[in-house]
């Protein structure tokens, strides 16, 4: 297929083998690249939590499900100048400012609201130059986007438009990390991606990460929040829920193109290679409750 400019991509944190859920994102992303005619990019999110050998255990069980990238594997630990560059851009702007609190702070704050996500409530927003001088005597600070404006609309392909607060998010931990926040929408831009396919976990982080694209004078991304794979107990899937990396199948016996079948099943789409399902891929028609995995998922399929 002739690529169209722009670009669709898998970003995974390398802090251990990806499960069946992470799996079955990447298959989604790589189809809605591919059925796009965009390239498709693998990004490793290696701020943080990396661990020895994770990322060639996740390239190798991607490769095995049948997924292939274009061009090279890019990696956030060697993109700090770009990170550099765009905070120092916004601190030109006046659009950042230092952060106290703790996430204790910011839980616990009154106007936090009761759900997964605690909006960070501006305490350290309008502090006095003498107020953040006796601050910092008492811990380094954190940099956050003074984002301002309210809430922002984006546009989910599979989840409509979407409003959400675009808080004072961190750009820079008071460790001296840069943050996620930043760091995502800063590859994005310098990737050419305009294809963001993702766990709908994130969908709260969209009008966040939309605005700094915004006041950093970068093009927006589209996105496609894909549901999540639950356990039994309808938590987010995890390794407490038994056999569910590539690795822990082999075990019992299930090879990878067991696991791209039962994956593409749960997705209404044909088994066999990804190009069996490209050709009948119809983002519409996708599953939009989430994927439940149980022993059973896999048992059945053994040979």
């Amino acid at each position: 297929m002739q690529l169209t400019p722009g670009a669709g991509r898998f970003a995974p944190s390398p802090s251990g083998d990806l499960h069946v859920g992470n799996l079955r994102t990447a298959v989604l992303a790589w189809l809605f690249a591919r059925s796009t005619g965009r390239a498709f990019l693998l990004r490793v999110e290696d701020l943080d939590r990396v661990r020895a050998r994770a990322e060639q255990r996740q390239l190798a069980d991607l490769a095995a499900l049948g997924l292939d990238w274009d061009g090279p594997v890019e990696r956030q630990s060697e993109r700090g100048p770009l990170y550099l560059d765009a905070l120092a851009r916004l601190q030109a702007a006046g659009l950042v400012f230092e952060c106290f609190c703790t996430r204790r702070d910011i839980a616990g704050a009154a106007s936090a609201p009761h759900g997964s996500v605690a909006t960070y409530p501006g305490t350290c927003r309008h502090l006095t130059d003498a107020e953040r001088d006796d601050r910092r005597r008492q811990r380094p600070p954190a940099l956050r986007l003074r984002a301002g404006g309210g809430p922002v609309t984006v546009h989910d392909a599979l989840n409509g438009d979407y409003t959400g607060p675009a808080d004072d998010v961190v750009l820079r931990r008071n460790d001296g990390a840069v943050a996620y926040n930043l760091a995502v929408v800063v590859d994005d831009a310098a990737q050419g991606i305009d294809q963001v396919v993702r766990g709908d976990d994130l969908l709260p982080s969209s009008p966040a990460q939309a605005r700094l694209a915004r006041l950093l004078g970068l093009p927006p991304v589209g996105y496609a929040h894909v549901p999540l794979a639950l356990g039994r107990a309808g938590r987010r899937l995890a390794k407490r829920d038994g056999a569910v990396t590539l690795t822990d199948l082999a075990a019992t016996g299930v090879v990878p193109a067991t696991v791209r079948d039962v994956i593409l099943d749960s997705l209404g789409l044909p088994a066999g290679p990804l190009t069996h399902a490209l050709a009948a891929f119809d983002p519409g028609a996708l599953p939009r409750a989430p994927w439940t995995v149980t022993a059973e998922t896999f048992a059945a399929r053994i040979s």
